[in-house]
């Protein structure tokens, strides 16, 4: 017991010694010690507290030698301590304050990483997706040949399929609600919505991977659009219904969906041919 509170004592003794000594720094006006103390900060991850004393120096090193690493490190201290949109602020800063600067292709990379990493789940706005998206395009345009590349390729990739997964989501709800109209003010049904939205998602993203989705989506409500017509469009859409899956399953004849699409074609022509 006595040994415990001892060591604990000793560990609020260093925290004690470590916290006076960063305030003597931090009211110093020596920025030449200053600069020497966040680099030693940020060398030992201790990322919150150097990028205190960076967000000074960026002004007090105006002009200097150390101007250009200060802003950088602070980039980087603000991205690994999860600051991520400050973080891409910083990063583009540089690269437009320092565009031939030594770590300026590092920077463009870290705009993007930056956007990346505070990207939200699809369901949600996707404005940092897609200004992810632009930054990692930037910095494959400005550095061609650069060794991240594969990674940038890679995360676009990513980013891209986020944006097509919103859509199918979005998409996939249009169905689910399906004939309830409270949130059809503007005139038109679920059925109708679902098949604009995927067949927009198929001409943005004509390659994603997940276009049977769309495509299985676009036939099931175009019958069920059928099933519930009117009268006087019932004919004509299960017409088109009927041309839908004959479209899906001449694109995609191994689908598990085809016996779906079979089964629909029976049922429209029997209306049809009535």
């Amino acid at each position: 017991m006595k040994k415990t509170v001892i060591i604990s004592l000793s560990v609020l003794l260093l925290f004690s010694s470590c916290a006076s000594e960063f305030a003597r720094v931090y009211k110093s006006t020596d920025y030449d010690f200053k600069y020497e103390y966040a680099k030693q900060l940020f060398a030992n991850r201790k990322f919150s507290q150097s990028i205190v004393l960076l967000e000074e120096l960026v002004q007090m090193k105006k002009g200097s030698d150390e101007a250009e690493e200060c802003l950088y490190m602070l980039g980087m201290a603000q991205y690994n301590d999860g600051d991520y949109e400050s973080a891409s602020a910083t990063f583009r800063k540089y690269h437009q304050s320092y565009p031939r600067g030594i770590f300026a292709e590092q920077a463009s990379f870290y705009v993007g990483q930056s956007l990346y990493e505070s990207a939200p789940e699809p369901r949600l706005d996707q404005s940092p997706t897609m200004g992810a998206i632009n930054a990692y395009q930037q910095f494959l345009d400005y550095y061609p040949d650069s060794k991240r590349k594969a990674e940038a390729q890679a995360r676009l990739f990513e980013l891209q399929d986020k944006l097509v997964l919103k859509e199918l989501l979005s998409a996939q709800l249009y169905y689910n609600l399906g004939g309830y109209f409270g949130n059809c003010t503007g005139g038109g049904s679920n059925y109708e919505a679902c098949i604009v939205t995927a067949q927009n998602a198929l001409k943005t993203y004509p390659y994603s991977h997940m276009r049977e989705d769309f495509a299985l989506l676009i036939m099931k409500s175009k019958f069920e659009l059928a099933e519930n017509s009117t009268e006087e469009k019932r004919m004509d859409r299960y017409r088109d219904a009927e041309d839908e899956c004959y479209g899906f399953l001449n694109e995609y004849p191994e689908s598990k969906h085809a016996k779906m699409a079979e089964q629909f074609i029976k049922k429209c022509k029997k209306v049809t041919k009535d």
